[in-house]
């Protein structure tokens, strides 16, 4: 039993439970300002590893929330300045912006405008508007703490929060693209999985092919990864279908054929007609919750829809 200042075993053990924790509301932050729940969930895994790595320097953090938002926050920001996205704005004078325990109906439904709003429309708004939206309209964050985490006055984050807004309902009114057919490798992949045809499946898997369930350890080989078919293999329920999230091309995972939503998603690589890589988001869910997920015509449904499950 230790005394005083924790271990550093021990602080990390306190670290992993918050982040547990605190991973989903990261990935709805992330989500937003990378606008894709693909990459936003890239980010969460990035900014909990590096977390881990710098927990003895946690001693001096006074909220631990804060510290791995700023983590998150700071990681995200790397990856758009490199992608040339980052856009600088003037700032104007601030009007005012209901900040109260109780809002009011204007502001209720201007908060539940941005959880709506398709992930991936976000990215139309300059960065420091698409910040401060996140945090206040979707993590309901107080004024003064967005500031604090984004270095910006409150007039500022008041200003950007006025024409975040403005153009969000721009963006709302423009329809989403129609549903596009699968490419004939997703439709090949689906059908077997479908028939229950494990051993075609595994025939597929490239030699140095890789899976990714973001929670667990990464698997290597087709050898390790062919484990991965053994699992689904005792889901007798589980139907996929060829579908579009954010413009990238995946499955949607049904774990009753007569389920109205899909559950989750996989994300598949190719190479030379093989599959290299397989992102399967069986345990974090929250990753397509608000997603602009359209299930390709002919999937056995609905042909499109928003998944938005808060």
């Amino acid at each position: 039993m230790s005394h005083g200042r924790p271990t550093s075993e021990e602080a990390r053990t306190e670290l992993v439970t918050l982040a547990q924790r605190l991973r989903p509301e990261l990935h709805r932050y992330c989500a937003r300002l990378m606008g894709s729940v693909i990459d936003g969930e890239d980010v969460v895994q990035d900014a909990l590893t590096r977390a881990l790595a710098a927990v003895d320097d946690m001693s001096d953090v006074a909220t631990p929330r804060a510290w791995l938002f700023r983590i998150a926050h700071n990681r995200a920001l790397d990856l758009l300045r490199s992608r040339a996205l980052r856009a600088a704005e003037p700032i104007d004078a601030a009007g005012d912006v209901v900040d109260a325990a109780a809002p009011d109906p204007v502001e209720m439904m201007m908060r539940r405008e941005a959880i709506e709003t398709a992930i991936s429309r976000f990215t139309a708004l300059p960065l420091h508007q698409r910040s401060v939206l996140i945090l206040k309209d979707v993590l309901d964050e107080p004024l003064a703490e967005i500031a604090a985490l984004l270095d910006l006055t409150l007039d500022s984050v008041k200003a950007h929060l006025a024409r975040g807004r403005a153009r969000l309902r721009e963006i709302n009114a423009i329809d989403p693209p129609p549903a596009r057919p699968p490419s004939d490798a997703v439709a090949r992949y689906v059908a077997m999985f479908n028939r229950r045809d494990w051993d075609g499946l595994r025939a597929l898997l490239a030699d140095d092919v890789k899976l990714n369930q973001s929670t667990h350890p990464v698997r290597s080989g087709a050898a390790d990864v062919g484990m991965f078919f053994q699992i689904y293999a005792k889901a007798e329920t589980i139907w996929l279908a060829p579908a579009w999230l954010e413009g990238r091309e995946v499955i949607a995972v049904f774990e009753d054929r007569g389920d109205h939503e899909p559950s989750y998603v996989m994300w598949l690589a190719w190479r030379d007609g093989k599959i290299s890589f397989i992102r399967d988001y069986r345990y974090v869910r929250y990753v397509v919750a608000g997603a602009e997920l359209v299930l390709a015509p002919d999937a056995g449904r609905a042909g499109r829809g928003i998944v938005s499950r808060t």
